[in-house]
């Protein structure tokens, strides 16, 4: 699996809406947040080895109502710290 992250710019007040909606339909979504700044949601998915980012973006994610705009991140590694 290969993790991507994606910063959504919603419509006006439909935010937790469209959160709401990724949450339920998208299986390939593992967290959805709720950010300051310049986008209002930021959600990160697994996707399989062979899955098109780009396809999955502008088919899955770019065609919920209520989505204006998006911003992928595509990660390469992932580090923990050690706890206790």
């Amino acid at each position: 699996m290969k993790a991507i992250f994606v910063m959504i710019k919603c419509e006006m007040g439909q935010a937790y809406r469209v959160a709401r909606e990724m949450a339920d339909s998208i299986e390939e979504l593992s967290e959805m947040h709720s950010i300051s700044g310049q986008y209002d949601l930021m959600g990160k998915f697994y996707l399989q080895p062979d899955q098109d980012i780009g396809l999955f973006v502008v088919e899955r994610l770019q065609t919920v109502p209520g989505v204006k705009d998006t911003y992928t991140l595509q990660t390469f590694n992932a580090f923990s710290g050690g706890r206790g």
